[in-house]
């Protein structure tokens, strides 16, 4: 039984990271172009409270490049290796996202040179333009912060939605289960994503609000999760039926091995989440499944 209209829906990771650079506008349109049911895609906040477009809490060397200080002589310059926190957006925005390709993708990745790391408003103009397309925000914070931060963050993305009309088409994603209270508090016409993982899931973890990890789909429903999101390899028959007599749509990440899609859709998930698109609607056709239509974006 599945949640999502009656199909395995197309998620596609950070955009369609095995294919375009990840978190970034082309990505997001490649993907769209591919055809996806929702863009999955990571969010943090600079120190001047600008929500960007990037994976980890620091400018990663895997996939970001410096180019210029954006002032001459910033003392702050190399940007990459720094904390997005601790850098304003007038520095991230120097950064080059579309020419370093990280190495399980050099095969397949295409760069694309000068592309900037976007902000949240700029991919909800480009999303919210395809209204078919449902938004997964991942909201990138850690046990590590504090709970100030942690709702200051929250009502700040949920305020860029909010202007772009699309809380309705959003869910917000967190290993960190306080965004999830967060978001039931400032961001109510969204949905959210309670995502686990191994490191997540042991006794005494602070990731889960609180929570015991015992249960883990008890624990995500207690924690106010309208969908659960575990690793493919923790996805069983057992967890999937557990999740989804609760009302708990399962969406599980990240699934680029054909077999794996095809195992996965034999296990009832109800989307999956991928760096290749395109792969799992060969796969998805394969088995006589529908897919997404492709999108038809302005050249």
């Amino acid at each position: 039984m599945t949640y999502f209209g009656g199909t395995v829906e197309i998620h596609g990771h950070r955009g369609a990271r095995g294919l375009r650079p990840e978190n970034t506008l082309p990505g997001f349109a490649h993907a769209l172009e591919l055809g996806v049911h929702a863009i999955e895609f990571d969010v943090g906040l600079t120190a001047d409270g600008v929500v960007i477009c990037n994976h980890d809490q620091v400018l990663a060397p895997a996939n970001l490049v410096d180019t210029a200080p954006a002032v001459p002589g910033d003392p702050l310059f190399p940007y990459v290796g720094r904390a997005l926190r601790d850098l304003t957006f007038e520095q991230v925005r120097t950064v080059d996202a579309g020419v370093r390709t990280p190495a399980p993708f050099a095969a397949t990745q295409r760069p694309v040179p000068g592309t900037p790391l976007p902000t949240l408003d700029e991919a909800c103009t480009l999303l919210g333009a395809v209204p078919d397309v449902r938004l997964a925000v991942e909201l990138k914070t850690d046990p590590g912060w504090t709970a100030r931060d942690v709702e200051r963050f929250t009502a700040a993305v949920g305020d860029v939605l909010a202007a772009h009309g699309l809380l309705p088409r959003t869910r917000l994603l967190a290993f960190d289960w306080r965004v999830l209270g967060a978001a039931a508090r400032h961001v109510p016409g969204a949905g959210r994503v309670a995502l686990i993982e191994r490191k997540t899931l042991v006794p005494g973890t602070e990731w889960l609000a609180g929570l015991p990890p015992e249960d883990p789909v008890g624990v995500a429903l207690a924690a106010g999760a309208t969908v659960l999101s575990p690793e493919h390899d923790l996805v069983t028959s057992a967890l999937v039926e557990d999740a989804q007599a609760l009302g708990l749509p399962v969406v599980t990440w990240t699934v680029n091995d054909p077999i794996d899609m095809g195992r996965l859709t034999d296990l009832g998930v109800d989307a999956i989440v991928t760096d290749h698109p395109d792969r799992l609607r060969a796969v998805l056709r394969a088995r006589g499944l529908p897919v997404p239509a492709q999108a038809l974006l302005p050249a």
